[in-house]
């Protein structure tokens, strides 16, 4: 799924504390924003396995929300909401494609890594690819809720998040042909710096 949608989705998650708490919910929001961009901090470190973690990540979040509903303050509110954000980051990728530069050609059986189970979680494909029109709708989704019930900050983050998403589903295809390109164009030393997918490996 395109980060924008993840970032959408982390977001959402602080509904709930508009709703019960909206003093905290600032720092909520902000958390679930961040939370759930995140894990694609590994983009280029081992991509969708190095800071995807989808049971270790539930657990964790799971033991925050407790806390968090325990001594509600922002700061245990926000953790909870930033590691549920980035533990639905990391179940929703097996939701999507593969890591492959082009996904929608499906053939990647690696969708996130599970250090559980210490094996790749094949792709579902129910969102085919990042950037596919159902992750739109996706992002849509989440973001019209943020647009109608949150205030002007977070409703003009959600607007900008899907606008980005939806310039991003027109270009997601051509995209893939740029990063090869460009790819090719790094010089030889740098090469082993480069992922795997846009090397063509």
């Amino acid at each position: 799924m395109m980060a924008t949608t993840h970032a959408l989705l982390g977001m959402a998650l602080a509904l709930p504390v508009l709703a019960i708490a909206p003093e905290l919910a600032p720092a909520a929001f902000v958390a679930g924003l961040a939370g759930g961009l995140a894990p694609d901090l590994d983009l280029y470190a081992g991509h969708r396995k190095t800071l995807h973690y989808p049971v270790y990540a539930a657990l964790t979040a799971g033991l925050a929300a407790g806390l968090a509903v325990l001594v509600p303050s922002t700061a245990t509110v926000a953790l909870a909401v930033g590691l549920t954000a980035a533990a639905a980051h990391a179940a929703t990728d097996a939701a999507g494609g593969g890591l492959e530069l082009r996904p929608w050609l499906a053939d990647s059986e690696r969708a996130v890594y599970s250090h559980y189970h210490d094996r790749w979680i094949r792709p579902r494909r129910w969102v085919r690819y990042d950037g596919a029109p159902e992750d739109l709708a996706l992002a849509a989704g989440a973001a019209a809720p943020l647009v109608v019930v949150a205030d002007g900050p977070v409703a003009g983050a959600a607007l900008a998040l899907l606008a980005v998403s939806a310039v991003y589903v027109l270009l997601r295809k051509p995209l893939a042909t740029v990063a090869e390109r460009l790819a090719r164009a790094v010089p030889a030393g740098l090469h082993p710096y480069v992922p795997e997918r846009y090397r063509g490996v």
